[in-house]
């Protein structure tokens, strides 16, 4: 079986490799942006990486449990080799640029955000009921905005789950918690999202954002009241099947161990936000700028990790049934979403000149804005996905001004355009489980406490059918 593997996959970047170089021009690349040259149909691997993660668990969840990494590998391959065989240096250097800017500090947030959060031990009676999952999926839809919607996802997490521990039904819960903890509840400030971490980096207001507050307010409670209504069902019906286990014993009062690590966190909090207000000048590693202060941030964030872990009693990593499986699955995966995302991205900097123009152009009311940003930040990254936007309305509207005064202009004078871009990046990362990094280490967590979850397509059922109405309904109200 492995030694298939291998050919198949030495046969496929073969052939990958000769049809990209025939499409190659030689040194004008080197001139051409890539995002100008490149075929639409560069964009197959990262939907092959899409597919994998959506058909493999459901058909042969065997295989994928033990080679998810090397299926990762192939895709990530199958682009690299022609990609840089074709183009040479500047293929080159658009793989250092993801993979350093990109891949290497998003990973190492996610892991101190995970390292930390799992040595917070949220003991006592908590009953999975109606109105408490309610309170709780509240409690972290709130702090999502200052303290990330990963930081708020681990932290509540594993609370969450040990409620429901009595509940047959619980699936539904923890798809409505990324709905809401890991995806909307970050729109209020820039700390909440990446997209918006990077619209304030390029100029946006930091408290701008919180004009958002009354879309966000909006969206909350339509999701929370379908989920109310919708777990009070499943509960109802739960007591009448007597399927509902009763909890025994001594109700216990809540109580938190290892609070040191929310110092942690708030410590995770303040690197990041001063990461976008410090500048201290930057280096070139490999042929890409990289600013001092970003590479700062991610030293202290790997010092914040380490000091959890080593400060931390075993104990309560093993009372929150810790371990390094998610974050783990969400690197090894993230990896090959990252390299075969490249075209895709690049095509749509390129704006009209690139071959997904066609996206581009549609993109004219603010509705339209909302939408696209958030069906591309469905399945794409949405913090460049939300700078192609921005770049776009900046273009369309203030093409003549620096970039900065243009963001002012654009928010006192067409601020509509700004809310919508900024609401589709961030509420439809709920979208699917690739959307936003801690929907994928919510569904990792909840499988390894055996909740069964729904499948890629399963979950897209969910959004479908309760995200989208809610989303038209934002559109006809807002836009």
């Amino acid at each position: 079986m492995k030694k298939i593997f291998w050919l198949v996959l030495i046969l496929l970047l073969t052939n990958a490799a000769l049809l990209l170089a025939s499409d190659a021009t030689g040194d004008s690349h080197a001139e051409t942006p890539l995002g100008e040259v490149l075929p639409l149909w560069s964009v197959i691997p990262f939907v092959g990486i899409l597919l994998s993660i959506a058909l493999f668990p459901l058909f042969a969840p065997h295989f994928w449990h033990h080679h998810f990494p090397k299926v990762s590998l192939f895709w990530a391959l199958l682009l690299a080799v022609p990609f840089v065989l074709a183009y040479g240096s500047p293929a080159l250097h658009e793989i250092y640029h993801i993979v350093l800017i990109d891949y290497i500090p998003f990973i190492i947030l996610l892991w101190a955000l995970f390292t930390v959060a799992g040595g917070i031990l949220v003991e006592g009676t908590l009953k999975g009921t109606p109105m408490m999952n309610t309170i709780l999926l509240l409690i972290g839809t709130v702090i999502a905005s200052w303290t990330g919607t990963t930081g708020a996802s681990m932290l509540m997490i594993r609370p969450v789950i040990r409620a429901n521990a009595h509940r047959k039904n619980k699936a539904h819960v923890i798809v409505f918690f990324i709905f809401l903890v890991s995806n909307i509840g970050g729109a209020l400030t820039p700390l909440g999202d990446p997209p918006l971490f990077l619209g304030f980096l390029h100029g946006v207001p930091f408290f701008w954002t919180l004009k958002l507050l009354p879309q966000t307010l909006f969206v909350v409670a339509l999701v929370i009241g379908i989920f109310f209504v919708a777990d009070t069902l499943f509960y109802r019906r739960e007591r009448l099947a007597g399927t509902l286990e009763e909890i025994s014993g001594e109700t216990a009062p809540i109580r938190i161990s290892g609070t040191h690590n929310l110092l942690l966190l708030a410590g995770v909090v303040l690197c990041v936000l001063l990461s976008g207000i410090v500048h201290l000048g930057e280096i070139t590693v490999l042929g890409v700028h990289l600013e001092i202060q970003n590479l700062l941030r991610d030293v202290m964030l790997l010092l914040i990790g380490g000091i959890s872990i080593w400060t931390t009693k075993k104990a309560i990593r093993a009372g929150n049934e810790f371990s390094w499986g998610p974050i783990l699955e969400v690197a090894y995966l993230f990896a090959g979403i990252f390299i075969t995302i490249i075209p895709a991205l690049a095509m749509l900097k390129a704006g009209m000149r690139g071959h997904m123009s066609f996206i581009i152009a549609a993109v004219q009311e603010p509705w339209h804005y909302f939408w696209i940003t958030g069906a591309l930040s469905s399945f794409l990254d949405n913090a460049p996905t939300y700078l192609t936007f921005l770049n776009t309305a900046l273009g369309n509207f203030f093409s003549a001004l620096p970039e900065r005064q243009a963001i002012m202009q654009l928010i006192g004078e067409k601020e509509i355009f700004l809310k919508a871009i900024s609401m589709g990046a961030v509420f439809m990362g709920a979208n699917t489980y690739i959307g936003n990094a801690p929907n994928f280490m919510v569904r990792s967590i909840a499988e390894e406490q055996s909740i069964k979850m729904p499948s890629f397509f399963g979950y897209m059922g969910y959004s479908i059918l309760i995200l989208i109405p809610v989303f038209i309904l934002t559109t006809l109200v807002f836009f």
